[in-house]
């Protein structure tokens, strides 16, 4: 079940009371619903309610997440913004556990299988869409004229109900990742081909052999099929389709494929400008006179729990290199080597950019992989699972990045690989390239959030950009019909072109019968 304080909605009911009733035209009330609790998923999809808050016209956004801060109107967020801005988070918890800190083979079991992962994703979808449309039937966001509704497309379009129980008001997607395959076409129309695109879970950036495009290619199948078993009870009568969907991507990493007008690529809108660096990491990262290597593995896995053989591998690895290492780890590490910092946390966006960083050690999350972008830093990879491998694989397409198995791992191998980039400047030259072309852009990708948020305003839900191919049914998408009427044509014309051949045969041999009887 859900929990939502009484305090909490009575402020969010005050907050979006007000924010209808203010003098200024300028700003639309945005209900924002994060369904998932994982920490990276609520990163990207606050960065886009920030912009929608403090750029362009300023809206009011209403943000119910399991992950609010302690203020129920977020302090601050708005200071210096335009006139209108509002922003406020309202926690909420849909009886779907963490995704925070897990063990790295559970991990592992559940998100790298991708046998297992849809099923388990649907599962989700359906246990947060089961208590969101309980919030809805109680009237819970009743009492406030929302003009745009916000949530992250999972591997169920069941959110979408939200926006069209609210009175049909647009409805506007976020992904926290690239645009998975498996959901792509049922939910914007169309997706690029599993011959020339390789599929989110893949573990490679281009599909340049045989063998890559014939296991992209059943990949991809099992992924539509799966997906299809999994949701082919649900009653999908109410589901509704995105204005537009605002996708964590850049072509910068990403391989250029085509996509729909209404699918907005936006990432990098987390990064935020620089701040401070607390004190004590600042001296341990400027006082090593051979560089830093930062090293986390984000907020889902804890490194803590990787196995003990794992664990001493890079120990012993980190040990003797010539730089020190910031090393995000979770509670207190035994032997731990002398050129390393641990802590729970640290402020990865703001040591990236520090000119002292020599190597990003990372899983491959894609929030990481645009702030290593971001900041020219190169990398060295340890996917584990979802879109993680071919994160790290478009980095080493590009030159700016190793991958490695983390779990056959060794002393030796680690050692060589951080040799490799720190001592490589092909690796730093590749990543400061890539970071030119990821900044060269015509507009931020939060001044893209703005632009298209208020482009569907306008034009009342922009249904013009909308595919087309959502109209059609899978066997008219897949042209089987065109196909079924082009076969029987062919084999028409066959049949009948094979029946005069055997009339025109039948009267010749009538016919020689006769001439050689006149000549006897």
């Amino acid at each position: 079940m859900r929990r939502v304080t009484k305090q909490y909605a009575a402020a969010a009911l005050t907050f979006g009371v007000l924010c209808a009733v203010t003098p200024s035209l300028t700003a639309v009330n945005v209900l924002a619903i994060e369904l998932l609790p994982a920490r990276s998923h609520w990163t990207f999809m606050r960065a886009v309610l920030m912009a929608m808050a403090t750029g362009g016209r300023g809206h009011n956004v209403t943000a119910y997440t399991p992950f609010a801060s302690s203020s129920v109107v977020t302090a601050g967020i708005c200071n210096g913004g335009p006139v209108g801005c509002g922003y406020v988070e309202i926690p909420l918890q849909l009886d779907v556990p963490n995704k925070v800190a897990l063990d790295v083979r559970t991990a592992v079991a559940d998100f790298a299988d991708q046998w297992r992962f849809v099923g388990i994703a649907v599962d989700k979808s359906r246990t947060a869409c089961g208590g969101l449309d309980r919030m809805v039937a109680a009237g819970h966001f009743s009492g406030v004229q929302y003009d745009v509704v916000v949530v992250e497309l999972v591997s169920s379009e069941c959110a979408s109900r939200v926006s069209g129980a609210l009175g049909g008001v647009s409805l506007v997607y976020v992904f926290p990742s690239p645009m998975a395959s498996w959901v792509e076409a049922k939910a914007l129309g169309t997706s690029p081909g599993p011959s020339y695109a390789s599929r989110l879970f893949a573990r490679y950036a281009t599909l340049d052999t045989f063998a890559r495009r014939l296991e992209n290619a059943y990949g991809w199948t099992v992924m539509a099929a799966l997906q299809w078993f999994h949701e082919r009870g649900d009653d999908q009568t109410g589901y509704r389709k995105p204005a537009v969907t605002f996708v964590n991507t850049d072509s910068t990493v990403e391989k250029s494929v085509p996509v729909v007008r209404n699918m907005i690529s936006v990432g990098g809108v987390h990064l935020r400008p620089p701040e401070p660096i607390p004190s004590d990491i600042l001296k341990f990262i400027e006082e090593s006179p051979n560089g830093v290597i930062f090293f986390t593995f984000g907020t889902v896995v804890a490194l803590s729990t990787l196995p003990d053989h794992i664990q001493t591998a890079f120990k012993n690895a980190l040990a003797e290199v010539p730089q020190r290492v910031l090393l995000k780890y979770e509670g207190e590490m035994t032997d731990k080597p002398k050129n390393v910092m641990t802590s729970k946390w640290l402020p990865q966006r703001d040591i990236l950019k520090h000119p002292n960083v020599k190597l990003f050690i990372s899983h491959g999350g894609i929030s990481g992989v645009y702030e290593a972008v971001d900041a020219g830093v190169p990398v060295l990879g340890f996917p584990l699972f979802y879109d993680q491998p071919r994160n790290i694989a478009n980095l080493v397409d590009v030159g700016m990045a190793l991958s490695m198995d983390l779990f056959s791992v060794t002393k030796d191998s680690l050692l060589n690989a951080i040799n490799e980039i720190v001592n490589n400047e092909t690796y730093s030259k590749n990543a400061k390239i890539t970071s030119e072309l990821f900044k060269d852009r015509p507009m931020s990708p939060a001044e893209s959030v703005v632009y298209w948020t208020e482009y569907v305003i306008r034009h009342k839900g922009a249904p013009h950009l909308r595919s087309h191919a959502l109209d059609l049914t899978w066997y008219q998408y897949f042209l089987l019909d065109v196909i079924t009427v082009a076969l029987s044509v062919i084999i028409s014309v066959c049949y009948i072109a094979f029946k005069t051949l055997q009339l025109i045969k039948q009267l010749i041999f009538k016919l020689l019968p006769k001439s050689k009887s006149k000549q006897d």
